[in-house]
C-alpha cells in the first residue's frame, strides 16, 4: 500500500472516530532540529543519561545536571514547530482531536497552537525549589546558571532548583493519570513519532480501542496497530491535512 493510500485510510479512521487522542514522542520533533535521544548522534551518544538526568544523581550531585545536562536541554528551547505540530493543532481546532499526550518537553505543540496538551514528562518552562516549592521561570533559572550559580539556589531558603521535567527515577506528572482516562475513553489513538520504548507511557497504546502509528521505524506496539505508516511525521501529517481538506472535514489552513 502506498503512502497516499495509507493516509486515505488514516483519514477514514479519524473521521469515523467520535474521540481521538494523539501520543507524540521525540520523532515528531526531529524535523524541528531536535535530535532523537537514542538514535546515533542523539543526546544519549553525547552524555550519559543516568549521570546527567538521573533523579537520584540530582539529589546528591545536582551540579552534574547543570554542568553536563543543561547545555543539551537548553538547545531545545530555540526550536520551532514543524508541519506535524501545525497539523495536530489544526485538527484540534477542527474538533477532530480531543488532546495531545506528549512525551516531549520542548513546548512545540503549544507553540504550534495546540491547547489541550498533556505533558506526561513535564516541560522546560519553569523550575521548582526542592526545599520550599517556590517556582521560577526557565529564563530566570538560566540567568542564575550563566551568572555562575551552579547549582542555582532559591534566594529564600537556599534550596536547589530542579527543572519541571521528569528525570530518570522520577514519577510521571499528574497529566499521566489524565492521559490514562482520555485514552480509555477514546475510539482511536494516533501515535506520531514514538518508538514506544519508554514505560509507563508505552502502556497507553495497549489501552486504545483502535490504534494507528506514524513513525519512521518499528515500535513496540506495531502488532496492535490497525494502521502502520513508516514515514516522516511532517509529510504524512501534511498529506492527511490535504486529504481532510479535500473532503471538507477541515476548512482553515493549519
Amino acid at each position: 500500500m502506498s503512502l497516499r493510500e495509507k493516509v486515505v485510510q488514516l483519514a477514514d479512521l479519524l473521521l469515523a472516530s467520535n474521540k481521538t487522542v494523539v501520543l507524540t514522542g521525540a520523532g515528531i520533533s526531529t524535523e524541528s532540529g531536535i535530535p532523537d535521544f537514542r538514535s546515533p548522534g542523539g543526546l544519549w551518544s553525547k552524555v550519559d543519561p543516568m549521570y546527567a538526568f538521573s533523579a537520584e544523581t540530582f539529589i546528591y550531585r545536582p551540579a552534574a545536571f547543570y554542568e553536563a545536562g543543561l547545555p543539551h536541554l537548553n538547545t531545545i528551547m530555540s526550536a520551532q514547530p514543524n508541519r506535524a505540530h501545525e497539523v495536530l493543532a489544526g485538527l484540534e481546532k477542527a474538533g477532530l482531536l480531543a488532546c495531545v499526550i506528549t512525551q516531549n518537553v520542548d513546548n512545540l505543540h503549544q507553540k504550534a497552537g495546540s491547547v489541550r496538551v498533556l505533558e506526561v514528562h513535564g516541560h522546560l518552562r519553569s523550575a521548582t525549589c526542592m526545599k520550599c516549592g517556590s517556582k521560577i521561570t526557565w529564563d530566570y533559572l538560566l540567568d542564575k546558571v550563566f551568572a555562575g550559580q551552579i547549582p542555582p539556589r532559591c534566594s529564600d531558603c537556599q534550596g536547589v532548583y530542579k527543572p519541571d521535567c521528569v528525570f530518570f527515577g522520577d514519577s510521571l506528572t499528574a497529566d499521566f493519570e489524565v492521559a490514562i482516562r482520555e485514552t480509555a475513553d477514546s475510539d482511536l489513538m494516533l501515535v506520531v513519532g514514538s518508538s514506544l520504548e519508554v514505560a509507563p507511557v508505552n502502556h497507553l497504546p495497549m489501552m486504545a480501542k483502535e490504534l494507528a502509528i506514524v513513525n519512521v521505524g518499528p515500535t513496540a506496539a506495531d502488532h496492535k496497530a490497525g494502521l502502520l505508516i513508516n514515514h516522516k511525521a511532517g509529510e504524512t501529517m501534511d498529506l492527511l491535512w490535504n486529504e481532510l481538506l479535500k473532503r471538507g472535514a477541515v476548512k482553515q489552513e493549519a
